[in-house]
C-alpha cells in the first residue's frame, strides 16, 4: 500500500511539471496534441493504479470460493477413508476402492450390555456370579446413506473442482511404524497452482509462500499425512465453519 502512495504522489507531482512545461515554453499549437496525449496516458496510469489494487481484492475472492469447494472435497474424502478404516482396519489406496467400498458397504450397528452368568468354582465347590458384557448386533446401516445421504457427490471426489485440465486429487495410503505401533495412514492433496492456474503468477507465488496460522499453507492443500497417524487437514478453522 505505501508503494502505491509513492506511486500516486509522483504520478501527481510530474503530471504538475509537464502541465507547468508545456504552458510555459511550448508553441501554443502543439498543445492540443500533448493535452490529448497526457490525457490519453493518465487514463492508462489509472487503470494501471486500478489494478494493482483491485486485483488482490479479486483474488482472495476467487481464492477462497475454490478453495472452499477442494477443502469440500478432501472431507468427504476423509470421511470415506474414515469409514474404510473401520470396516478394513486400514485406509483405501485408491479411489476405486474407496468409491466400491461407498457403493457396497455397510457399517454394523450394536448395543452392549452388561450381564452375568453362574459358574461352578471347582476350587470352593460352589457356583458364582460372573459378570461380563454382551454385544447384541441390532442390525446394519449402508456406508453411503450414513454419510452422503441421497447425495452421489462420492462418486465424483477424486475431481478437482477447477482444474483446468481434469486432474484428480493425488491419493496415497500406506503403514508406518510408530513407536513400535504399525499406523494405517492415508494423504490426499493437491497443488494450489492447478486450482488457481488461471490467476496472476506474482499473487500465485505469494500465495504458495504463506505461513500463517490463518492461511493454507504451502503450495498444496491436503488432508491426512503420511509422516504422522493424522486426518487433519492443513486448512485454517475458517474453512471448516464455511462448510458446516
Amino acid at each position: 500500500m505505501l508503494n502505491l502512495i509513492l506511486i500516486v504522489v509522483l504520478i501527481f507531482l510530474v503530471t504538475i511539471g509537464l502541465v507547468f512545461v508545456i504552458d510555459k515554453f511550448l508553441p501554443q499549437k502543439v498543445k492540443p496534441v500533448l493535452v490529448l496525449v497526457f490525457g490519453l496516458l493518465s487514463i492508462f496510469l489509472g487503470y494501471k493504479i486500478y489494478q494493482s489494487v483491485n486485483a488482490p481484492i479479486e483474488f482472495n475472492k476467487v481464492r477462497q470460493e475454490r478453495f472452499s469447494q477442494v477443502i469440500a472435497k478432501l472431507k468427504d474424502i476423509r470421511d470415506s477413508q474414515e469409514a474404510y478404516k473401520v470396516v478394513n482396519g486400514k485406509y483405501a489406496n485408491d479411489f476405486n476402492s474407496l468409491v466400491q467400498f461407498i457403493d457396497t458397504a455397510s457399517f454394523t450397528i450394536t448395543q452392549q450390555r452388561d450381564s452375568s452368568f453362574m459358574r461352578f468354582d471347582k476350587v470352593y465347590q460352589i457356583e458364582l456370579q460372573k459378570d461380563t458384557i454382551v454385544v447384541d448386533t441390532l442390525g446394519f446401516i449402508q456406508i453411503r446413506d450414513s454419510l452422503f445421504k441421497d447425495s452421489e457427490r462420492y462418486k465424483s471426489m477424486m475431481n478437482v473442482p477447477y482444474a483446468q485440465n481434469n486432474e484428480k486429487f493425488e491419493m496415497k495410503a500406506d503403514i508406518i511404524d510408530k513407536s513400535g505401533y504399525k499406523a494405517p495412514v492415508f494423504e490426499a492433496k493437491v497443488k494450489k497452482d492447478v486450482v488457481l492456474y488461471d490467476q496472476p503468477e506474482d499473487l500465485r507465488a505469494r500465495e504458495n509462500a504463506h505461513q500463517s496460522v490463518e492461511e493454507v499453507n504451502g503450495t498444496e492443500i491436503k488432508v491426512g499425512s503420511l509422516t504422522d497417524v493424522s486426518t487433519n487437514g492443513n486448512w485454517p478453522p475458517i474453512y471448516d465453519r464455511k462448510n458446516n
